[in-house]
């Protein structure tokens, strides 16, 4: 797979790549949220997404020779500590993302849930940039930056006035602000581990299998606290959430690169709140998993 060279991809080319993975993620959360009610588990629902994106990773992995040469850096980079322990984390990000997908957006609305995101990218995006976390480098604040914040922040104060506020419990629409803050953070550092790698996909690869390896955690306690989930749903389309989840995370690895994670996350955002109004518009949720909500 060649590799990619993203200072020399038009910006908006890469910004429609953004929008390309906000309306991927929201298909995901629609799909992910009916999974959770299937399963009565959002946690079980995140590994089944995430297993099966892992699944389709590892065999494109595993096929080409240059993808395991980068595989085997990233082995060696861990050992030698010349790749540090933040730039795995994005798995971890990724986890909590599709199992928080799974517990309240059947619930939620996938709308409810994305602006909850927005405000989450919006905010630490901001703050990754002028860290420079992400492999953009540190990206300074502009008062343009800050405008595009500001406003995505706006948005969410509307969508969430009046009745929507009071349709859901305080907790559940804090989960997808944290979700949004691990977007970020995934997309920045999954970015990064691609850059040092020079290997997108296997950066993808690498976020999966840790990812998955969180959720096999967290679906055991799971399991021993409130006993085994229901059995797997016979629906294929359920399971189109892990390849969606291995396309975004992708495609990111390379758009950040270009872009900066606040202004990335400003296009996916705008995917993100054109695809779920329309999903919540042509394909309306059901109730959502009885497990793992609060009492």
């Amino acid at each position: 797979m060649p590799r990619s060279h993203p200072h020399t991809m038009p910006l908006w080319v890469a910004l429609l790549g953004a929008g390309s993975i906000g309306m991927m993620t929201a298909i995901q959360a629609r799909i992910n949220g009916l999974l959770g009610v299937a399963v009565d588990d959002g946690i079980y629902a995140g590994l089944i997404s995430f297993t099966v994106g892992l699944v389709l990773l590892a065999v494109v992995v595993l096929l080409l020779r240059q993808e395991r040469a980068a595989f085997g850096r990233v082995w060696r980079g861990i050992r030698s500590r010349s790749i540090p322990w933040w730039m795995l984390i994005g798995g971890a990000c990724g986890a909590f993302t599709v199992s928080t997908q799974g517990l309240t957006v059947a619930l939620l609305g996938v709308s409810l849930f994305t602006v909850g995101v927005v405000a989450g990218q919006a905010v630490h995006g901001l703050v990754l940039d002028r860290l420079g976390v992400g492999p953009a480098g540190v990206v300074a604040v502009t008062r343009g930056r800050i405008a595009g914040g500001v406003l995505a922040l706006a948005a969410v104060a509307v969508s969430l006035s009046g009745e929507v506020l009071a349709s859901a419990p305080l907790w559940m629409l804090v989960l997808p602000f944290l979700v949004g803050a691990g977007i970020a953070l995934q997309q920045a550092v999954n970015g990064r581990l691609g850059q040092r790698i020079e290997a997108p996909l296997t950066a993808t690869f690498v976020s999966f299998l840790i990812g998955t390896a969180v959720l096999v955690v967290a679906a055991l306690v799971s399991a021993a606290v409130q006993g085994p989930p229901a059995p797997l749903p016979d629906d294929w389309w359920l399971y189109l959430g892990g390849p969606l989840g291995a396309g975004y995370i992708l495609l990111s690895v390379i758009v950040v690169a270009r872009t900066g994670v606040l202004l990335m996350g400003l296009g996916v955002v705008l995917g993100q709140l054109v695809t779920s109004v329309a999903i919540d518009l042509l394909w309306p949720g059901r109730q959502g998993p009885r497990r793992g909500r609060s009492p």
